[in-house]
């Protein structure tokens, strides 16, 4: 049940959002193992003016910048799983925003505890304990 917020800069772009969360949800189903009828992913746009790096607004140059966050259970994915995805991650924006991405451009998963972390009302510590065997 990952929960994907992906900020990109540039001006608002709905078909380039489409693409990114349908890359979204197919690297995180590929890479992690996560149910894509249970992915939620959200885009923000950020205007270049408003993004910096390196005390720098990114609005100066000719460079697009990203930070994605996905938000999984703890313990459900290795540290080579989690380092596969975020290269993954990587490449595929570079391949949707094009060779000008910033390296300062960030992946972030959180690994939640499954006592604080769920959907629907339950948490996934709840959904363990009482799934069927």
């Amino acid at each position: 049940m990952p929960y994907l917020h992906i900020q990109i800069s540039g001006e608002a772009d709905d078909a380039l959002a489409a693409r990114v969360a349908a890359a979204a949800s197919d690297l995180t189903a590929r890479r992690l193992g996560k149910d894509p009828a249970l992915t939620a992913v959200v885009i923000d746009f950020i205007p270049a003016a408003r993004w910096f790096i390196g005390g720098r607004r990114l609005g100066d140059s000719v460079a697009r910048s990203y930070h994605w966050m996905v938000s999984i259970t703890d313990e459900t994915n290795t540290k080579p799983q989690k380092a596969d995805y975020i290269a993954a991650v990587h490449e595929t924006m570079r391949e949707l925003l094009g060779d000008t991405v910033a390296e300062h451009s960030y992946v972030h998963v959180a690994d939640l505890r499954a006592s604080a972390y769920g959907f629907g009302g339950l948490t996934q510590e709840h959904r363990y304990q009482h799934a069927a065997r």
